[in-house]
């Protein structure tokens, strides 16, 4: 899964994914209705790849926290984890039981879960690549030779 290209821009509801390049800025499609229109340089724009959140030893990549979610709900949708407030904070407890409560707010798990649909619902949370570059890294040359190969 890759979140580069995958992006948040304040202000405006959902995610995009980054269309194209422009002279000054971007055209992004809108996850929600589809819709492209450009985005400038002056607004405040911030990949997926680039949020973490706050744990009590490290920062956690979002891409991990997604990969977490998945895992908890083993391929179910998370429409019944989004609702009350408590729910969602209860679910994201269970799922990431370290993260610093003081420093992630319940807009933030509302957010996170809101964006981990919006991806899920756009078949866009693959964690079958993940797993096979992972098993390319462990593996010797010989070995990531012959599974290339494959």
């Amino acid at each position: 899964m890759d979140l580069t290209e995958i992006l948040s821009i304040t202000g405006k509801p959902g995610l995009f994914k980054m269309v194209a390049n422009v002279k000054n800025g971007l055209i992004v499609e809108s996850l929600i209705d589809n819709k492209r229109f450009p985005v400038f340089a002056h607004e405040r724009i911030s990949s997926l790849e680039e949020i973490s959140i706050f744990t009590m030893e490290e920062d956690l990549p979002l891409k991990e926290v997604f990969k977490k979610i998945a895992d908890h709900l083993a391929g179910a949708s998370i429409d019944s984890q989004i609702g009350a407030t408590r729910s969602q904070t209860e679910f994201f407890k269970t799922v990431i039981p370290n993260y610093d409560e003081e420093r992630v707010y319940s807009s933030h798990i509302k957010k996170i879960l809101t964006w981990y649909k919006l991806l899920q619902d756009n078949n866009l949370l693959n964690f079958e690549e993940e797993n096979k570059e992972d098993q390319m890294k462990d593996a010797t040359p010989e070995e990531s030779a012959e599974k290339s190969e494959k």
